[in-house]
């Protein structure tokens, strides 16, 4: 079985950005080996990843474990199956089962990436790129594509000008420091970025590197469950009514005809209704509304 080359082993001019990857996945033996290929070929290798298997069942961590064996950088932690998938707050938990075991604490960024992602080998090396060029980026990372007859479809969710998916965030150590940790609910993926902004960095998506994303966004969740979870984490971030129904009306002619915005909209509701918690920062979530207030207004703000 051919050995996997090291960080140390390859020469790159951004040999010195230290990176680590923490990857939770769960029944992703369909996809998990295109994310490692498209990993383990960067010109820029992570000096550490972190692979948290939550709970699969479908051959997903004999793969893991099959790759983990050929490296010293690669490792995998096996969680027990808690019978369901966790939306939101989950992949969080998932995410922290793999920081706390972080062996190299030296390091300059830290990575989320999802296991059902394929990229270019100059990925991450062209990514550090622009954090390089742009001190004050404390959040960044590529387009989310699905592939479709051939083509790639950018798969937009969010403004690219402030949001960053998920699936793919890169974070600077100095603004990690300042917004550790991320909430285990719906909406992580928001109010980080809020947080950021608040604490003077920027976040954006860079538009012209593309990932390919093989599994459908919410494809585990369904597209109803999906867009409620979304509108349900809008309420946790503490997303402005008046933003929040704009939101709705601007997503009404989507297809099918008001499903999307009417499922946002139970979701953002429901959190009323069921007296849910928010995020406990009065100041990011003041600071959130002001900026949505300022982009109904036209006015410069996060959104651009």
């Amino acid at each position: 079985m051919k050995k996997i080359k090291s960080a140390l082993e390859v020469h790159s001019p951004f040999l010195e950005i230290r990176y680590i990857i923490i990857t939770p996945v769960r029944d992703e033996v369909r996809h998990i080996e295109e994310t490692i290929a498209s990993v383990i070929s960067q010109t820029v290798l992570p000096f550490q990843w972190i692979i948290v298997d939550d709970g699969s069942t479908d051959g997903t961590s004999e793969i893991l474990d099959s790759y983990a064996a050929r490296t010293n950088w690669i490792n995998v932690i096996h969680k027990e199956d808690r019978g369901c998938r966790a939306a939101g707050g989950g992949v969080i938990e998932a995410f922290y089962a793999g920081y706390s075991v972080l062996s190299d604490q030296s390091w300059d960024f830290i990575v989320k990436l999802d296991g059902d992602l394929s990229f270019a080998p100059d990925y991450f090396e062209q990514c550090y790129k622009i954090f390089e060029a742009e001190q004050k980026l404390g959040i960044g990372g590529g387009t989310v594509c699905q592939l479709a007859n051939g083509q790639l479809k950018v798969d937009s969710v969010g403004d690219p000008l402030f949001h960053v998916r998920g699936a793919t965030k890169i974070y600077r150590r100095s603004c990690w420091e300042k917004i550790n940790p991320l909430i285990k609910a719906p909406g992580w993926d928001t109010i980080d970025e809020v947080k950021a902004n608040l604490h003077g960095w920027t976040t954006r998506t860079f538009t012209d590197l593309k990932l390919i994303q093989h599994k459908p966004t919410g494809g585990a969740d369904g597209s109803w469950r999906n867009w409620f979870k979304n509108g349900r984490a809008n309420y946790i971030t503490g997303y402005h009514p008046v933003f929040m129904l704009l939101k709705c009306v601007k997503r009404a002619l989507h297809k099918p005809i008001l499903l999307e915005s009417m499922a946002l909209l139970a979701g953002f509701c429901s959190g009323y209704i069921l007296r849910i918690p928010q995020v406990q920062d009065n100041e990011a979530i003041r600071y959130l509304r002001r900026q949505q207030i300022l982009r109904l207004l036209l006015q410069p703000s996060i959104y651009g």
